[in-house]
């Protein structure tokens, strides 16, 4: 069997936990839309003021545009956002934005913290675009690898447990990381249950189950998260089941916050006019913060050496869906009580799935 390259995965430089009180109107948005599923396409401003910090934000997507084939990559997802910006749109895509100094302008020209005032909307749209290609060329490229799902399963494992083990030596209070990949017969019994058939629509095959010591450590370990293992643009929008940590009463729970609702994206009520469906499943109890991330992953081991890469779109990230659970010790000791135990939760699902199944195939019983 022909060994594997190793991974040309980006260093992280080591950051500290930021605690509530140190939060500002970044992380609120940044932690918002986890709690709500949203989308940064929806977004009218990023929130980068430095160009350090937008490197990382970079490294944290896999790409470390220090080495030319991470920039030349960058750059051809940019020419392609723009292309398809003033061929469907006719957009005048500013000069700046369409060909910078380095990609790091374009993120710090879409918060305002470089350039011209025009260049900020300007930026948004094309990162938003840029956003979606990145996704589409992962997929395709995932689809043109000799990579199992197994073995995706195992590189995701990896880089969470990695990410774990970290938060657990810098003292982030943490009591539980446990990780578990669903089965054959959980799968079917999982598609059958839901309305959608379809294997792509199961999120959870690789989930991982984050117990923190209290409620209040709930905000500094979702957030080290998205500084640490994936991008908090990556959540998957509508995927997020979040009975845990409503808006609202994160606002009321940490007042400071209240000095940035003018500048937030969407009002401090959206939340209330959305249509939310929770889990049929669960108790009525049950509470939780359920979410998606699309993970990004170097593919380096299944792909030749950048030097000798002859291929005519050369992406080297590809993603992978990996599910969240995140809940405080108290909470998830009442999340196992009563209605709410998961064995409960996975005879309401059987019985759902078992009166599918059979729905127009069982001969009434005669009545008296």
């Amino acid at each position: 069997m022909p060994v594997k390259a190793p991974s040309l995965a980006p260093v992280l430089p080591s950051i500290p936990v930021r605690t509530v009180d140190q939060m500002g109107l970044r992380e609120l948005e940044r932690i918002r839309l986890i709690l709500r599923g949203g989308s940064v396409i929806d977004w009218r401003r990023m929130h980068f003021q430095t160009r350090d910090e937008v490197d990382r934000f970079l490294r944290l997507c896999q790409l470390d545009v220090s080495r030319p084939y991470d920039d030349a990559w960058g750059r051809t997802v940019l020419a392609d956002a723009v292309e398809y910006l003033r061929k469907t749109f006719d957009y005048r895509v500013a000069e700046a934005v369409a060909e910078p100094e380095e990609l790091h302008d374009l993120f710090l020209f879409a918060s305002g913290a470089k350039g011209l005032a025009r260049y900020r909307r300007i930026a948004c749209i094309v990162l938003k675009v840029m956003h979606v290609i990145q996704h589409i060329e992962g997929r395709d490229l995932l689809f043109r690898l000799a990579a199992s799902e197994a073995e995706l399963a195992e590189m995701v494992t990896e880089k969470v447990l990695g990410v774990a083990r970290e938060m657990q030596e810098m003292g982030l209070p943490i009591v539980e990381f446990a990780h578990s990949i669903k089965t054959r017969d959980s799968l079917v019994t999982k598609l059958i249950a839901k309305k959608e058939t379809v294997a792509a629509q199961v999120y959870d095959r690789t989930r991982f189950r984050v117990i923190t010591r209290k409620r209040e450590d709930l905000l500094p370990v979702l957030y080290f998260l998205t500084q640490r293992l994936f991008p908090f643009n990556f959540v998957v929008p509508g995927q997020t089941e979040n009975t845990l940590l409503p808006f609202k009463g994160l606002l009321a729970e940490n007042p400071h916050f209240e000095q940035f609702i003018p500048q937030l994206h969407l009002d401090r009520d959206f939340e209330d006019r959305e249509d939310r469906m929770g889990n049929a499943f669960s108790g009525d109890s049950y509470r939780v913060l359920n979410f998606v991330v699309d993970l990004p992953l170097r593919m380096d081991p299944y792909l030749p050496p950048p030097e000798s890469d002859t291929r005519p779109r050369k992406g080297r990230v590809t993603f992978s869906l990996v599910e969240f659970q995140i809940a405080d010790e108290e909470t998830a000791r009442r999340n196992e009580l009563g209605d709410n135990a998961h064995e409960s939760y996975k005879r309401r699902q059987k019985r759902r799935v078992l009166n599918r199944l059979s729905r127009g195939l069982v001969v009434p019983k005669r009545q008296g």
